[in-house]
Formats: C-alpha cells, structure tokens, sequence
C-alpha cells in the first residue's frame, strides 16, 4: 500500500478525540512510518489539500466555517470518519439546539450581553468571527460519513483498531465495543 494520506480535523468540540488519539503512544510511531498527516490541528497547514484518503473529524457543525470546511473535506476525501460523540450525535454541542429556533441569536444575547462583566457586546467581525448556524448538527447531516467512530472520546484501543484496518487495507468492521453506527 501506498502511503496512506491522513487528516484530522477539529470542528465544534472540545479537541478531547484529538487527544484520545495522542493517546495512542508508541503506535504514533509505527503510525508516522505509514501515514502521511496532510491536515491537523497539530501540524502547521493551513489549508485542506486535495487527494486525502482519510479523514478523523472532531466536532459538530456549529458555524459557518465548520459548514464551508465539511463541504470541502467532502470533495476532497475518499473516507470519512465520524471522530467521537459530538461528530456522531452533535452530543454536547448541540444542546442549544434544545432552545428552538433562533437560538443562535439567544445563545449570544445571554453570553455576550446578559452575563457580561465588561464591555458588553456580540463579538462580529467578518472573516474572524465565524456566525453561528441556527442550530449544531453531527457532520452526517451535512455530508456522506463513511464511519462513525463513537465515544467521548473515543478510547485510544477504538481508533487504533479503526487505523489498523484501514492500515492493512481492509473495510474498517467495527464491533462489540468497537461498535460501527450506520
């Protein structure tokens, strides 16, 4: 096999699967030797490149710029991986989604204006301050998951036994613990 392109991608969460996945200790050696990681919070890249074969994403879509990026992640990746409960599920994230429509605008209200200290005000500023959606979504709402890697976070054993397989070449079959949801 070739060397397998690899991206990890932090979206609306908590980065606790991205450290689920340094977690995987002596296998991030054996993983260096096979993989090439084109994309990550933990690299210096800045933009998402093309030809990736498999991506870990992190996160639920929660702005804008998460929408946009999934769009693009999409096109340019053969597989993708739904990466802990708030990809999966929208899970913690998404409890805003409990106040109903128009719980963006609410949501920065009570944070921003209503339990402000100082300087009260709504951060905007165009290019920086991504607007929030109107509600949080699991990145299969927005997109084809390829697998869903479930848990907050997912313990390092499951991700480690999802990279194994995808390693040797085979169709990631996760089960028991390791459960595979779609």
């Amino acid at each position: 096999m070739d060397t397998l392109r690899v991206a990890t991608v932090w979206l609306g969460g908590c980065s606790g699967c991205h450290m689920s996945f340094l977690d995987l200790d002596e296998f991030l050696l054996e993983l260096a030797q096979k993989v090439e990681l084109v994309f990550s919070p933990i690299v210096d890249v800045k933009e998402y490149p093309e030809n990736v074969d498999l991506v870990l994403i992190e996160g639920a879509v929660c702005n804008e710029d998460h929408l946009e990026m999934v769009h693009k992640i999409r096109r340019r990746t053969k597989a993708i991986v739904a990466f802990g409960d708030c990809a999966v599920t929208g899970n913690v994230t998404a409890i805003r989604n409990q106040l109903g429509r128009g719980n963006a605008a609410s949501v920065l209200q009570r944070a921003y204006l209503e339990c402000a200290d100082l300087n009260p005000q709504i951060p905007k500023e165009p290019g920086i301050v991504p607007p929030l959606l109107e509600r949080v979504m699991p990145v299969h709402e927005v997109v084809h998951v390829d697998y869903y890697l479930p848990g907050c976070p997912p313990p390092a054993d499951r991700i480690k036994a999802l990279l194994e397989q995808v390693l040797a070449g085979a169709e990631p079959k996760l089960a028991g613990k390791d459960i595979k949801f779609g």
